[in-house]
Formats: structure tokens, sequence, C-alpha cells
């Protein structure tokens, strides 16, 4: 028997993990795109709006009420660069930074209960692989 396309299963999964994740969200009070930016900005140096939404493959447009939300929420910063005034430098507080450790803890806890049903060198190689695919964007 053929398998389905990678494309069909992927979009299942993803799916699968949306549904997963939503009441996750749900319960800390922030929305996938609010996760989705703070995880943007947990990793390196202040970023400008643009360059966060190209990261995370967002219209900037559409990020701006997003990023209003976690300004307002205290969960971010949002300063003026001093090289440019028109652009906004981003940077994450400690109470955004501990909001997203909170739920990424529990995504992270709902994903392991998903991979339980395999085995652990399967579980080993199949996030080995979806990270070299996702590396390759």
């Amino acid at each position: 028997m053929e398998r389905a396309d990678l494309g069909a299963m992927v979009v299942r999964l993803g799916r699968r993990l949306i549904a997963m994740e939503e009441p996750i969200l749900a319960d800390h009070g922030i929305s996938m795109w609010a996760y989705v930016a703070l995880s943007g900005l947990e990793d390196g140096p202040t970023r400008t709006q643009a360059a966060l939404a190209s990261a995370i493959g967002a219209d900037k447009t559409r990020l701006i009420p997003v990023l209003d939300d976690l300004q307002r929420r205290g969960l971010i910063t949002r300063e003026a660069d001093p090289a440019d005034r028109r652009v906004r430098l981003l940077g994450m507080t400690p109470a955004g930074r501990k909001l997203h450790a909170a739920v990424r803890a529990d995504i992270r806890a709902a994903e392991e209960a998903l991979l339980a049903s395999a085995a652990e060198k399967d579980r080993a190689a199949f996030l080995a692989v979806l990270e070299a695919l996702d590396q390759g964007r």
C-alpha cells in the first residue's frame, strides 16, 4: 500500500497539534500568534518588528495588533531605534519570558504524550528529521 503524500500527512499532524495546543494557550490567556511572536523573541537580541515578522512568517501589518496586546500586557517592550526613530526594537520582558516558559513547558508535555506511542529511537529519529527539514526552509 502506498503512503499518503507528505503534505497530507503534515497537514493532518499540524491540525492535530494546533487542536492540542489551543486549550493550553487559552489556559494561559495567550493567542497562537502571541506565543509565536514571543518564541521569535526568545532566542536573540532585540529585533525590529519587520525582522520578527519575517522570522516567524507573519504579515507585519497583521502582527502589529498582536505586538500591541503583548506590550499592553507588559510581556514585551517596543522602543524606538536610536539609529532610526521610525523603527521599533522589540524585547521580551521578564513577565513575557515567564509566560513563554510556562506555555512551552505545557506544550512540550502534551507533545511528549503524543509521541509516547512511538519507540524512543523512532521519536528521536522523527524529531531529528523534522528539525533537519525545518532548517532547510
